[in-house]
């Protein structure tokens, strides 16, 4: 594909040879002479002099370069549109393949793909131009919305409600039985049933092997366009509000709730019943357990003010230096106390 019609397609100010024939997409370090690149972070232009690609995408303020130039206002999301030029991926096959089991009282859209070995029961009603890929399982009674994606191993269960444009990857579990028990008197527990759903929002994407539990009673909540990545955790009765992101390894106990555009990073922990509001970032690793205001951004565990936690921790890598500076001044202090002492015994 000539980079002028890259160009065009991605709508980028061309500045360069236009006629070079881009093959596909790489990373700065990776890309060859045919194939584009990208840079949006300002540490690491350095790289571009070293860049062997054959076109960057780059801000309008970006310096002059000795390869061609599109220029983006967002080069990461110009480059992430342009993956999707190149890339091919497998054609769902039409139909229902012959070992998947269909309930008779399912009731399925148009345009499907149903692959080996799925299992879709009772009253389940699935939208229009659904791809559900081999080994899949949708309990009875779920209700699925247009254009669902579900990769293999796949797990909806009983009375769950998804939206139209969701993607659940390989063996993320939707509505699994939170966990929930009543001590008995004697001290052993009484499993509470999980009467309640999960209702996933539009074009909610959730990664592989993440679990979303059922609630006790009512419904776990995972609001419009949030991304959820892989390995995450979230407890019955959660409410996640939209355009969220949750990396890997986050976990939410039960009954928490997290604002729109919030950004969880990898490894965050939030206790239950807590509140994290609006436009919060958690960096990695954050222990949460007090609710966050709006517009917070907060580190470390327990959780306290970036910047704050940014502070403590390089007065945390100085503190061996400060402690051998303050044992050090007590041994001289010591000294000069007993050179005081002998001084006041000598006049007496």
């Amino acid at each position: 594909m000539k980079l002028s019609d890259i160009a065009q397609q991605l709508d980028c100010e061309l500045d360069g040879d236009g006629d070079i024939e881009i093959q596909g997409a790489a990373g700065i370090e990776d890309a060859g002479p045919d194939e584009i690149t990208f840079l949006s972070n300002p540490k690491y232009v350095a790289k571009i002099s070293s860049c062997r690609a054959g076109a960057i995408i780059l801000s309008p303020e970006s310096a002059p370069t000795n390869i061609p130039r599109l220029l983006a206002a967002n080069p990461y999301l110009s480059f992430a549109k342009a993956i999707e030029l190149f890339y091919r991926p497998p054609k769902p096959i039409p139909g229902i393949h012959p070992s998947a089991t269909i309930a008779e009282t399912a009731q399925l859209g148009n345009d499907y793909s149903i692959g080996a070995n799925v299992v879709i029961g009772e009253g389940v009603v699935l939208g229009k131009g659904a791809v559900v890929h081999p080994n899949v399982s949708i309990y009875p009674y779920a209700r699925i919305g247009d254009n669902f994606v579900a990769h293999s191993h796949v797990v909806v269960r009983e009375y769950c409600q998804i939206g139209n444009g969701v993607i659940l990857q390989n063996g993320a579990v939707i509505g699994a039985d939170g966990f929930g028990f009543a001590p008995r008197e004697d001290g052993s527990p009484h499993k509470i049933l999980q009467a309640g759903i999960v209702v996933l929002e539009d074009n909610v994407e959730i990664g592989a092997h993440t679990c979303i539990d059922r609630a006790t009673v009512g419904e776990t909540r995972i609001g419009a366009s949030t991304k959820i990545d892989n390995l995450v955790q979230i407890g019955h009765g959660s409410q996640v509000g939209s355009d969220t992101f949750l990396a890997a390894q986050v976990g939410l106990a039960g009954t928490t709730r997290v604002g729109n555009r919030v950004m969880l990073a990898g490894q965050v922990g939030v206790s239950g019943h807590l509140t994290i509001a609006d436009d919060v970032i958690a960096t990695g690793q954050t222990g949460i357990g007090h609710d966050v205001k709006a517009g917070s951004r907060v580190s470390g565990s327990p959780e306290m003010d970036s910047g704050l936690w940014l502070r403590n921790t390089v007065l945390l890598r100085r503190f061996p230096k400060l402690a051998r500076s303050i044992r050090s001044l007590e041994k001289r202090l010591c000294k000069l106390e007993k050179a005081i002492q002998n001084m006041d015994d000598s006049f007496d």
